[in-house]
């Protein structure tokens, strides 16, 4: 516990206060001196040599780099040699801002050269990958930490992004918050990789690793749940105070307070929250070095308490002086970062605390620039909105459009020591900012804004504006990264809705088709037959197979949808039937499935057979009718569906076979494909089949089936330990029960999770080599692994 901020929090606050009111005031003085124009003026003179490039006449004007997407950027900036400046600048910036390094050290551009270098060698190979190997896609992510031996924390990592993004309500922005997280995760795993070293023995390194990634998450967890909760309308009055000193009460007494009677409408939210919160409060405690422990709380009461008292601000109150308006900001830019730093346990190079400390302001200004907007639409006080609606009224107010230029000028010149590199690159962060926002405005709003935040000095500004229009070679990869996830983020959720209504409507479809009609001409035991066949087909079952097929049927090859019900249907009648007899007593006596009593339970184990039986003939049957498409084909189809059907019987025997015994994984896998793996290759290979495709592609797709099968399986045996019954619609703890191998008895459940997901990144490879154009079979992957039933 911090006794100093237990028993005197103000004073705390005070004493931050004051180190942030000296800074405002040397930044004021500098201002009012108007020494950042002249000086900037000469910095800009010499920068802009390498950033205006006269073209001739007739020559063709490069295009913007970033205006074709994200891997035709990175593609376009290595055919035309930029890639490695674009790549220097970058990752420069990034320990400028995320590290607190200083860029004139040896030490520091040895590093950032070897990241240029690495991160160059991924992005090429990405980029004549086709374009589809995603930086910070999940498998992409994974195959990172099985090379860091940190497998089961990104599977935790992802998990938890999951959660997160369950727990977000709306009115708030779920893709937003789960981008915030993962770069705050990817700034303390730098944090952490840049106080290893590179001799550090590979167990350690993953125990660092592993350490840093819980802790970012558990950071992190601070903005949306805290920062951008309390940003947002979704807590109202007496529910933000409440939540608001339930925050004041874990900093300054250093533990999370039980949360009792809760006076409001999300009581169910907020005990979420709470719930997550309080579990990463722990582990960041429990992670603090003792000597650190206190400057960590104390920086968490100064961002927190800052950021309370600029939401307190009204936008309507004239009477705001500029150091209430600047003081807030210089101590929660500042402090975010130093609380971030004092999470990891490691050693901090000179000068830091004062480079982090005067740095902050400089990413605040920019970031309330460029949100200004957007803060004025929801009533926020930021510099800027507030000097937007009372420069006119309030000539004493600081335009902090020039105070920017004053921190960039201050920050190069007094805190760098006038660093060459550094100059270069902030000069080129903020121009790049307002090309951005020029971008994003439109010409007409961006000339207004920059009328209205005019520094003044008129030759200046004409020539940041002149920079503007003109200076190239500014952009940087964080921020196509940035746009890129945020698109990405935006496409995915698109098609997985459009993936999710495409699944209601087919299993509506399937479901209207499957019933098996009576003539009125069957014996008792016929009725009774097909009466349990169709109870077995009414159950709630999630159809993914038809589904699939259709998918690939419609969407990849073209075909009719009407014309390959048959199909559709005889692959449920398959699945059911081997379901019938899955549940037998003979073999795994089960009582419930699809959320009712299994056929042998309500009918008979002699109806149950013959209901199996018969399901498997209707399905030849069906499969048979299948007469708008060239009868050899047709031939084909139904060859491969009897192989298919026979292969599952000879894996069904194998796991009745197993029964008692320990299998090897070889053994296991060979079982699994016979059992699961070989259904989805049907559902593939049907379709195409049909649709007359060569066997070479047929063999891409059993490849990309035989992984999406297994990790199915895995899932499978996972939620057999992990599921309940209501979510799964059958008991729980079964293949315990009957004594069976499963991935999970052979693995553990951590290996059992691990092999799912190296089954799914193989999958999703052999799925990007194919090429294909439709995105389903992706979510279908995603879902796999993903599901709760």
């Amino acid at each position: 516990m911090n006794v100093r901020l237990r028993e005197n929090a103000d004073a705390v606050y005070q004493l931050a206060e004051k180190k942030a009111s000296e800074y405002f005031a040397t930044l004021s003085g500098q201002l009012a001196n108007q020494i950042y124009a002249t000086t900037l003026t000469k910095d800009i003179q010499a920068w802009k040599q390498n950033h205006i490039h006269h073209y001739p006449l007739f020559s063709r004007r490069r295009r913007k780099s970033n205006s074709h997407g994200y891997h035709s950027t990175i593609q376009w900036l290595n055919s035309s040699g930029k890639l490695d400046s674009y790549l220097d600048r970058s990752i420069s910036y990034i320990f400028l801002r995320d590290l607190g390094k200083s860029l004139n050290s040896q030490q520091t551009q040895n590093r950032v050269q070897l990241i240029v270098d690495n991160l160059k060698e991924h992005l090429i190979h990405s980029s004549k990958n086709g374009g589809k190997a995603e930086l910070f896609s999940m498998a992409g992510l994974y195959r990172w930490a099985q090379k860091e031996g940190v497998e089961t924390t990104i599977i935790w990592l992802l998990n938890k992004l999951k959660l997160v993004s369950s727990i977000i309500p709306e009115g708030m922005d779920a893709d937003e918050a789960k981008r915030k997280l993962i770069k705050i995760v990817t700034g303390v795993v730098l944090h952490q990789i840049e106080g290893m070293g590179e001799e550090i023995p590979d167990e350690e390194r993953a125990r660092r690793l592993d350490e840093a990634i819980r802790l970012g998450y558990s950071y992190g967890l601070t903005y949306p749940f805290i920062d951008d909760l309390l940003d947002s309308d979704v807590l109202f009055g007496e529910e933000k105070r409440q939540y608001s000193d339930l925050i004041r009460t874990t900093l300054v007494t250093g533990c999370v307070p039980e949360l009792e009677n809760w006076a409001g409408e999300n009581e169910e939210l907020i005990r979420s929250i709470h719930s997550e919160l309080r579990d990463a409060f722990a582990y960041i405690e429990g992670q603090l070095r003792q000597e650190t422990k206190a400057d960590f709380l104390e920086q968490s009461y100064v961002f927190f308490h800052s950021q309370e008292v600029d939401r307190e601000k009204d936008l309507l109150d004239a009477t705001y002086t500029n150091e209430e308006l600047y003081i807030p900001v210089i101590l929660k830019s500042a402090s975010s970062r130093l609380m971030a730093r004092s999470v990891l346990s490691v050693e901090e190079d000179d000068g830091f605390d004062k480079r982090t400390f005067f740095y902050g302001i400089y990413n605040q200004l920019a970031d309330d620039f460029a949100d200004m907007f957007d803060d004025l639409e929801a009533g926020a006080v930021t510099p800027y909105t507030y000097y937007m609606k009372y420069q006119t009224t309030r000539p004493d107010l600081i335009n902090p459009f020039a105070l920017y230029w004053t921190v960039i000028c201050h920050l190069i010149h007094n805190v760098y020591d006038s660093d060459k590199k550094t100059c270069d690159v902030m000069l080129n962060r903020a121009v790049n900012g307002l090309k951005r926002f020029k971008e994003r405005m439109g010409d007409d709003k961006y000339n207004e804004v920059m009328q209205v935040f005019a520094t003044g000095q008129s030759a200046f500004d004409q020539l940041i504006q002149k920079m503007v229009r003109k200076a190239d070679d500014v952009e940087f990869f964080d921020k196509l990264l940035r746009d890129h996830m945020i698109a990405n983020f935006k496409a995915k959720d698109q098609e997985r809705e459009a993936f999710l209504e495409t699944i209601d409507t087919v299993r509506g479809q399937i479901n209207a088709a499957l019933h098996i009609p009576e003539d009125g001409s069957e014996s008792y035991l016929e009725e009774a037959v097909i009466e349990a066949a169709n109870y077995s087909l009414q159950g709630d079952g999630k159809r993914l197979r038809p589904i699939m097929t259709w998918v690939m049927g419609v969407h990849e090859y073209g075909l009719n949808p009407s014309a390959i019900m048959p199909l559709l249907k005889s692959l449920e009648y398959m699945h059911t039937a081997s379901l019938i007899f899955d549940d037998l007593p003979s073999q795994d006596n089960s009582s419930f499935r699809r959320g009712r009593p299994t056929v042998h339970h309500v009918y008979n184990t002699a109806v149950a057979e013959l209901s199996g039986l018969y399901l498997s003939q209707k399905a030849v049957e069906e499969q048979a009718s299948l007469d708008e498409f060239d009868s050899q084909a047709v031939l084909l189809l139904i060859r491969y569906s009897a192989g298919v059907t026979t292969e599952m019987c000879k894996g069904q025997a194998m796991d009745l076979n197993s029964k008692g015994k320990q299998l090897t994984l070889d053994q296991l896998h060979t079982m699994c494909f016979y059992k699961t793996g070989l259904a989805f290759e049907a559902t593939l290979v049907m379709p195409a089949i049909l649709a007359g495709r060569q066997v070479a592609e047929l063999e891409k797709l059993k490849r990309f089936a035989y992984h999406a099968g297994i990790a199915f399986q895995i899932k499978d045996d996972l939620l057999d330990i992990e599921g309940d019954m209501d979510s799964l619609g059958k008991p729980t703890g079964k293949d315990a029960e009957n004594n069976h191998s499963t991935f999970v008895s052979v693995l553990g459940a951590d290996g059992a999770r691990k092999a799912m997901w190296d089954h799914y990144c193989t999958a999703m490879e052999l799925l990007q080599q194919m090429k294909y154009k439709t995105t389903y079979l992706e979510h279908f992957l995603s879902y796999i692994i993903n599901r709760d039933n």
